[in-house]
């Protein structure tokens, strides 16, 4: 008689997965809220286990490390933004649409409050002595800057926009201006922005034409 088990009906290996993935939701909410609250060095695996409703055993298995639950709560930042502004530019008609979308996009993660920010200029401030870190992030960096090229050239190639410069160089500089935006917002969180929202959207309408 073979001594191995019957493999589990596809329905409770599929239920399996789901659990997992709500775990693995809970750790990196939670890793996001604590980074915001009191900075990367209080979020400790113990505390985010606590907040999360897990074990610090289940942080190791799925992370190994504080450092990759960190660039794993960015990625997944990453990922739900660039879909949501993917969506938005593809179903724009005009330049003056995908300008609309953008700006949507930012003023969105801007009104989340500071959160996300702090955290992600937490992790920049780490990559500058981690550099597991940085390279994780310069990653991200090219893959979301790569995400709104090629959504800006399919507009590009369907005739809804002009670009004016390659389609990498025209991301790049929309993410220049909006690192610019972010970091006054930060540093100072009474300033009105508005003036400089303007500015950088007639920026790239100029590329965008």
């Amino acid at each position: 008689m073979s001594s191995t088990a019957p493999e589990a009906p596809a329905t409770e290996r599929a239920e399996s997965r789901r659990l997992e993935g709500e775990k693995v939701e809970r750790m990196v909410g939670a890793t996001r809220a604590i980074v915001a609250a009191r900075g990367i060095t209080g979020a400790t695996f113990d505390q985010v286990a606590r907040a999360a409703g897990v074990s610090r055993g289940l942080l190791h298995y799925y992370f190994g490390t504080k450092e990759r639950l960190l660039v794993e709560v960015v990625r997944r930042e990453s990922e739900v933004r660039n879909q949501a502004l993917g969506r938005s530019i593809s179903d724009a008609e005009s330049a003056e649409q995908v300008l609309a979308a953008m700006v949507h996009s930012f003023e969105d993660f801007l009104g989340e409050g500071p959160a996300t920010v702090v955290m992600l200029h937490e992790m920049l401030t780490l990559a500058q002595r981690n550099a597991e870190i940085a390279g994780e992030l310069a990653e991200l960096g090219r893959r979301t800057r790569g995400h709104l090229a090629q959504a800006l050239a399919a507009k590009d190639r369907a005739g809804v926009l002009v670009l004016r410069e390659r389609p990498e160089a025209v991301a790049a500089f929309l993410f220049v201006l909006a690192d610019g935006i972010m970091v006054r917002r930060l540093s100072e969180p009474d300033y009105d922005i508005r003036p400089l929202m303007a500015q950088a959207v007639a920026a790239a309408r100029t590329l965008l034409s």
